[in-house]
């Protein structure tokens, strides 16, 4: 059975929604974890076969492809991925970074030095909602923070004289572009056959039309724990995430590497290759073993 590594945020339950707990759950081995950082390690070190990773290692990891017309991406605001700041962005000296996403943490570098012409001193941190996350501007005057977490700090800002910064809405501003934050990836070691390619294809981008189907359920799972009204995570839902993979995604994401790649974060920009997505007729649901 192959296994798929998957963060557990908000923004991909309905990408995963079917691996973890749908009508996939029996045809995959399903391996959750909060970090995007960690699913790529995973997928590297090869303790998984296919993995929905920062968009921006597939540039690190030789050897993937790419399951095409599905990623975790935004048009404009995002909302789960910002800087939160004691001042002004062209201010900032000091920024603490969310360790949990590589592609987050790139496009951090990438507009604060095209965009603002700042290189400010870098350090990591894990958000901890024990302490309001305020342990992110211990030693810092602004903080990355993705996922879950940022919607709530988002929520608390005003009371605690932060100022948000959307990544996505900068990086549209600055570029045109939608941003694409992950992309599901798989090991080409571990393609057997083109039917397979196809077959996996085929899943994936059913797991993903069979999530946007749930999303009133998902996003009122969610709501107790992060604290945030059902409507709020059901409009993050549908009007701040997109789950494309479509032309002008791959246009942003283009321009991504090409960033990436001038300012030293991947030492190659290589081309994107895709899984075959169409072979014969391929069952909805996969039958695949491994």
């Amino acid at each position: 059975m192959m296994r798929i590594a998957a963060s557990t945020y908000l923004n991909s339950a309905p990408l995963v929604d079917s691996f973890a707990r749908g009508r996939l759950r029996k045809s995959y081995e399903f391996i959750g974890d909060t970090a995007p950082a960690k699913c790529s390690e995973l997928l590297a070190s090869g303790e998984c076969e296919v993995a929905l990773i920062p968009a921006i290692e597939y540039q690190r990891i030789p050897d993937l492809k790419i399951i095409p017309g599905v990623a975790v991406a935004s048009k404009n605001r995002v909302r789960s991925v910002l800087i939160a700041s004691r001042c002004r962005l062209g201010e900032v000296r000091r920024l603490a970074l969310d360790r949990s996403s590589r592609s987050s943490q790139g496009l951090v570098r990438i507009l604060l030095r095209h965009r603002y012409g700042i290189e400010p001193e870098l350090i990591e941190r894990t958000p901890d909602p024990g302490c309001a996350y305020q342990n992110m501007f211990e030693e810092a005057d602004a903080a990355l923070v993705i996922g879950d977490p940022a919607m709530q700090v988002e929520r608390m800002a005003p009371g605690h004289g932060l100022r948000i910064h959307d990544l996505a809405a900068e990086w549209r501003e600055m570029t045109g572009h939608p941003f694409v934050f992950a992309i599901w990836a798989v090991r080409a070691a571990t393609l057997k056959s083109p039917e397979m390619e196809a077959q996996l294809s085929r899943d994936f981008q059913w797991a993903r039309e069979d999530g946007l189907g749930q999303l009133e359920a998902l996003a009122a799972a969610c709501s107790a724990d992060l604290g945030i009204p059902v409507e709020d995570l059901l409009s993050y839902l549908r009007l701040n995430v997109n789950y494309d993979l479509d032309d002008e995604n791959l246009r942003g994401l283009a321009r991504y590497y090409e960033l990436a790649h001038q300012y030293g974060l991947i030492a190659q920009n290589r081309p994107l290759d895709f899984l075959q997505e169409r072979i014969g007729t391929v069952s909805a649901v996969s039958t695949l073993v491994g």
